[in-house]
């Protein structure tokens, strides 16, 4: 998968949604901006937090929105492993297939 191209469709989709339902997108972004604030956790911990839940539902999108800000945040890939392998103790087969894939979002993001 091409994470940036996939992301670039996902927000162009969700604009389209955000048009039809703008105070339910002003209302999250709301609610994402307090979320991510840095408080007694970072905000890197916060998307740590956030990319588990994003592998638990699995969540493509989620994934990939998490992995970028997570790669925007400093996290090391050695970080980002450690997480995963938690994600995965606390999810099973499920969490490994897409913690693999946050992964790979995460090289990719990395690497431009």
């Amino acid at each position: 998968m091409n994470w940036t191209k996939f992301l670039a469709e996902t927000n162009h989709r969700m604009g389209a949604l955000s048009k039809e339902v703008p105070d339910t997108f002003a209302g999250f972004g709301a609610m994402s901006k307090a979320a991510k604030t840095n408080g007694a956790l970072s905000e890197k911990t916060k998307e740590l937090i956030a990319l588990g839940i994003a592998v638990s539902t699995r969540c493509d999108s989620c994934i990939g929105f998490h992995v970028k800000s997570l790669v925007r945040l400093g996290t090391t890939r050695d970080e980002l492993c450690e997480a995963l392998a938690m994600i995965a103790y606390m999810g099973g087969g499920p969490s490994i297939a897409y913690g693999a894939k946050a992964l790979e979002a995460y090289d990719e993001f990395s690497a431009t």
